[in-house]
């Protein structure tokens, strides 16, 4: 037998022995109780795959895992998880609220404890001792809560209504939050990078997750524990990113692109690399980039007519450069006559962009007139006096995308050259050119499936919590069918990961958004995310806040994240709390059919169905008949039912509500001040069916 193995045994045994002992005196030599003594070997089931540290950087010191900081807050009533790193087979005593526990690392670093449950209270102090000694103070156990998702939930009090009260009255040291860095890995990680618990305060507040903050203030204002916020969002993720690969891999729809996932860096680089020359040379076959300057492509003079063309505005991913980060110029000519010019010779020129998704710079007649980054901030560019001139004139835009949709987007009448008092219009298609993808030597989120599971969710799947709130979508709007059970898969993962059973999983459903104009009644791939959401709400535990009300036809982060926060606060404490709140608003049951008359009836209407805004008359309706022609409706509200008809449906089949891009106007309200969210009573085909995740 191997000698080094037999010592290595030894060594371990003695230290039981010595560990047993020491474990046996508390602070001062105080005797402890037997049942706290017993030492722990870390098995390393606390982890849902095998651990992936490299044993040459193994560490030198006891280390904790890096959610544990000074102010955390821990799960009440459960059994505490207390885990982290150190030197394989150190011994290490743990202590909180008088409790000790020996444990031994285990031969790759590893080490954990279980604690007795905890009433909620504080504040604590944990101490680990081994080599070193680690010594966290004000802890507090309460109500721990994972905030996920993308930029709604990512979006800070600071930026929110209302900010500057919301900031200065902030004083509630019950309420903690904890902002997980943003971190993309091909492979699941053990551990996150410290970042440091915060307690809610005017100092600290306007940092945190607005939706989270406003959630936590409605908890601690009414079940009087400690509120503690694990903030895991980022902004313009889509929800793949977030389901572990073993999840995916049970979806026909993905198995495929799990088969061929890269799980090293440069195994990435070499797919993402002869992928994307595919989709340049497939989408510019004619063009040799190489041949050319692109120095030279702002240049009036330049010819561009064997360019491709995109449609401004909208995500070049929408128009064949799916997945495509990098560098795309655009060129669009105008001819401008002499009164045109005359109307610019006191008052300059503004060219409008819209919104650009990342970056630009922007050129015109060749002269470099504004660089802005922010994918969500609207361009606006005053010209010199003398750059515009009768004739042929040339704007060149060259638009820079780091991950996520690319290239204009928004509303198109933001698209514009305002000469004095009128405005030229400047939508449309805009001659188009790829000048080279973005040099990335790691992928980020969205890059593949997965990636932000396993850098910022997997590590934290040993802590203990309460439940989820979810604010996510809106980068899965043009493959809204998929969504009903990627969504699905999305919360079951979780919940296996966690393995806490099925853990609370309340998401706020779509807020509206985009102009009114845009609305349509044969179809909305908005609408169609919604109902892909509100179909989660089969899976046990899960609640959906309504967000159409509170929506901002040019924003795609509404403010009010005031509202958002109560509704989800509202879920949690009817649903899992036990106070006798009303958690919904009025949601659809059945329809039956009256001569030409839909008749819906709802449930969460006690208290009597409300046409907010307006003198009993609903907005928000459309009826078809079989010919699956959708138009506006006549409703009515007759107690807990809603009629419904048009002359032009002399026999319905169908009601749609709120099935549009911006359903900021409905009006059905339950006598408590809850909307209705949207609904569909038909089972058509869905203009989103067969647009489906593509691998990068």
């Amino acid at each position: 037998m191997n000698i080094a193995f037999l010592l290595s045994v030894f060594r371990v045994h003695a230290l039981l022995i010595v560990a047993s002992v020491m474990a046996a005196c508390g602070p001062n030599g105080a005797l402890l109780s037997p049942a706290t003594t017993s030492p722990e070997v870390n098995d390393g089931s606390i982890f849902a795959q095998p651990s992936n540290i490299d044993l040459s950087g193994m560490p030198t010191k006891v280390q904790l895992a890096g959610v544990f900081s000074n102010h955390m807050v821990l799960q009440r009533e459960t059994p505490i998880r207390i885990w982290g790193r150190a030197p394989a087979g150190d011994t290490l005593q743990v202590g909180f609220r008088g409790e000790r526990k020996t444990v031994i690392a285990d031969r790759n670093g590893n080490w954990q404890t279980l604690l007795r449950p905890a009433p909620a209270g504080g504040p604590h102090e944990l101490m680990v001792k081994g080599s070193n000694t680690l010594h966290l103070h004000d802890i507090l156990v309460g109500e721990v809560w994972v905030c996920a998702g993308q930029s709604n939930m990512e979006f800070t009090v600071g930026q929110a209504l209302n900010a500057e009260n919301e900031i200065a009255a902030a004083d509630h040291p019950q309420i903690r939050h904890l902002k997980i860095a943003h971190r993309a890995s091909l492979q699941p990680m053990d551990d996150i990078e410290p970042t440091g618990w915060k307690v809610s305060s005017p100092a600290t507040v306007s940092e945190f997750s607005a939706v989270a903050y406003f959630f936590a203030r409605k908890l601690q204002q009414q079940l009087h524990v400690p509120i503690g916020l694990v903030n895991v969002s980022w902004g313009g993720t889509h929800a793949e990113t977030w389901i572990s690969r073993e999840a995916l891999a049970r979806d026909p729809d993905f198995a495929p692109i799990m088969a061929s996932l890269p799980n090293t860096q440069q195994a990435w680089l070499t797919q993402r690399t002869a992928k994307t020359q595919a989709l340049v040379t497939a989408w510019q076959p004619k063009i040799n980039a190489d041949k050319e300057d692109p120095s030279l492509w702002s240049a009036p003079e330049y010819t561009d007519a064997y360019w491709r063309k995109l449609s401004v505005p909208q995500y070049w991913e929408e128009q064949g450069l799916e997945n495509f980060d990098g560098y795309v110029w655009y060129r669009h000519e105008l001819e401008l006559n002499a009164s045109q010019i005359a109307t610019i010779a006191e008052t300059p020129a503004i060219l409008h962009l819209g919104a650009i998704d990342d970056c630009d710079k922007t050129w015109v007649n060749g002269q470099h007139i504004g660089t802005t980054c922010g994918w969500d901030k609207l361009r606006s560019y005053t010209l010199p006096i003398d750059n515009l001139h009768v004739g042929r004139n040339i704007i060149a835009v060259r638009v820079t995308d780091t991950g996520g949709g690319g290239g204009f987007h928004g509303d198109a009448a933001l698209v514009k050259l305002q000469l004095g008092s009128t405005t030229l219009p400047l939508a449309g298609l805009w001659q188009s050119r790829i000048e080279a993808a973005l040099n990335k030597p790691l992928p980020d989120a969205n890059d593949l499936p997965t990636l932000a599971f396993n850098g910022m969710v997997r590590p934290l799947t040993p802590m203990r919590i309460r439940g989820v709130i979810w604010y996510q979508g809106e980068s899965n709007v043009t493959r809204a069918s998929q969504y009903v059970e990627t969504f699905k898969h999305l919360i079951t993962d979780w919940r296996s990961q966690w393995r806490q059973g099925d853990v609370p999983f309340h998401f706020v459903q779509l807020a509206s958004f985009l102009p009114l104009e845009r609305n349509s009644l044969e179809g909305s791939n908005w609408a169609e995310l919604r109902d892909a959401q509100r179909q989660a709400l089969m899976l046990p535990h899960t609640g959906m806040a309504v967000a159409t009300d509170i929506g901002d036809a040019n924003d795609i982060h509404p403010k009010n994240k005031q509202t958002v926060g109560l509704r989800l606060a509202l879920l949690a404490l009817g649903h899992n709390y036990g106070q006798a709140v009303t958690t919904n608003g009025p949601v659809f049951e059945t329809m039956t059919v009256k001569g030409d008359q839909a008749i819906l009836s709802f449930r969460q209407a006690q208290g009597g169905l409300v046409a907010h805004g307006s003198n009993g008359a609903l907005h928000g309706f459309a009826i078809a008949g079989d010919d699956r022609r959708f138009v506006q409706a006549q409703a009515h509200i007759e107690g807990t039912h809603v009629v419904v008809s048009s002359p032009e449906v002399p026999l319905p089949h169908a009601v749609r509500f709120g099935w549009v891009n911006n359903p900021e106007q409905n009006n059905l309200f339950n006598s408590e001040g809850l909307p209705a969210g949207p609904f569909r009573t038909d089972r058509w085909p869905l203009t989103t069916e067969g647009h489906k995740f593509q691998s990068p």
